[in-house]
């Protein structure tokens, strides 16, 4: 286990300057020229990086509009799973240029696959580093995967138990991974600050004792500022331009 990771040769750990990660999610409305000004608008914020996803609906789901494939409880109340899915992803052939365009800016860029064809796509783009989603905490093949690029990883924890994040720190550390760092992460979105329970930060570290930060689902900055009180080293944040443009991404996030 290491204390600190690099990405890009920027060291994050318990000693550095926060690294801040700007989600860029579905917020390109699947507009290129409206992704790249988020990448501009990234970088003039101070972000260190901008985060994708990359997947597309048919590796996430399949088209079913029964009950078990809609969403409730969230901003996406009713909507179908394949068709929210279709409407948020990121073209594939965007990402490489995308990169490119926050390289020359002097971002890193990297992403989270959500299969091994997302990950071998990764690969060939040459991103600096990996992140799990929380709901991929329990994907152990993926996560070997992942582990077997040799790439830092940045793992959100969402709604593992302990037990399955030791079983998902594990599986990557055995699959060859040297380089990690935890997120807490709640599961909501938007998520309340009341929830957030924000001391579990200091006890991940201390438990895993890996580099541990926030992936931050709620619609203010008091939030991470709070966790960066508590050791933080990571802050993740959705960022778009405006909360009032229309996609399904947009209401939440930090503008």
């Amino acid at each position: 286990m290491k204390k600190d990771i690099k990405i890009n040769g920027r060291c994050i750990g318990p000693n550095e300057p926060t690294y801040v990660i700007a989600e860029m999610s579905a917020n390109h409305n699947h507009d290129f020229e409206l992704a790249v000004k988020i990448l501009e608008a990234a970088k003039e914020s101070g972000a260190d990086a901008v985060k994708l996803q990359t997947y597309t609906a048919d590796t996430l789901t399949i088209d079913c509009h029964n009950p078990y494939f809609r969403i409730e409880g969230t901003i996406w109340e009713g909507k179908n799973l394949y068709d929210l899915y279709g409407e948020a992803y990121t073209p594939w052939d965007w990402q490489p240029k995308l990169k490119e365009i926050a390289n020359e800016l002097g971002m890193a860029l990297f992403s989270t696959p959500f299969d091994e064809t997302a990950v071998a796509f990764l690969e060939q783009m040459d991103v600096p580093a990996y992140k799990v989603a929380s709901f991929e905490n329990v994907d152990l093949p993926l996560l070997r995967r992942i582990a077997q690029t040799g790439k830092p990883i940045i793992m959100s924890n969402g709604m593992a138990t302990l037990a399955e994040l030791d079983e998902a720190v594990q599986t990557l550390y055995q699959a060859g991974a040297t380089e990690l760092a935890l997120l807490k992460c709640v599961s909501a979105y938007p998520a309340r600050p009341e929830d957030m329970n924000l001391r579990t930060i200091p006890n991940l570290a201390q438990t895993f004792g890996v580099p541990v930060g926030l992936s931050d689902h709620s619609m203010d900055i008091a939030v991470p500022v709070t966790a960066v009180a508590l050791g933080a080293c990571i802050i993740e944040k959705h960022f778009t331009l405006s909360r009032d443009m229309k996609g399904p991404d947009s209401v939440f996030p930090r503008a």
